[in-house]
């Protein structure tokens, strides 16, 4: 009999663009549901932007319902100001499928480009070629949401040696605190 299906909302945050992709993963097979990109005015103040980010991701979380969530974590800037900001939409992508009850994991660059591609430095184009070699359907319109299918890839294939890890350290620690 085949795994349930488990719906995954992959994102990749940022102030100007933040890519969203939706997979369904069962076992080992993938299927492409949807993607896009959120592009919150570059006018405004920093708290509307953040507002237009929240409500557009509150819409992707309500049109395609994951079950879970996986945010790419960001790297650190040479700019102390632009690192600020993109933590605060960071924020945002971690804080709305939470708000959801959506379980979120996080996945640092390097792990999700080993992941798809193979190697840890790929370049965007390579992360776009995989995507469309993984979920052929896939149809993505800017590399932000190329990045955002393969954090929900990279969800895909890691989150059942995460459950195993946490079931693991669950009863190590029991045993330990019966001691």
């Amino acid at each position: 009999m085949a795994p349930a299906p488990i719906r995954i909302l992959g994102l990749d945050p940022g102030l100007r663009r933040t890519g969203w992709g939706v997979i369904e993963a069962a076992g080992t097979r993938l299927s492409f549901v949807a993607c896009g990109t959120v592009l919150p005015p570059e006018e405004g103040t920093l708290a509307e932007r953040l507002a237009v980010l929240h409500r557009e991701l509150v819409a992707v979380l309500a049109a395609f319902t994951p079950d879970e969530a996986a945010v790419e974590e960001t790297f650190v800037n040479v700019n102390p100001a632009s690192t600020l900001k993109l933590g605060q939409a960071r924020g945002v992508v971690l804080l709305t499928p939470a708000l959801a009850g959506v379980p979120v994991a996080e996945y640092a660059a390097l792990l999700v480009k080993k992941t798809v591609v193979g190697a840890g430095r790929a370049e965007k184009a390579q992360i776009r070629m995989m995507m469309k070699v993984l979920l052929p359907q896939a149809d993505f319109e800017t590399d932000d949401a190329a990045d955002a299918l393969a954090v929900a890839v990279t969800h895909a294939q890691h989150r059942g040696a995460a459950a195993l890890r946490a079931s693991f350290e669950k009863r190590v620690g029991a045993r330990v605190a019966a001691r």
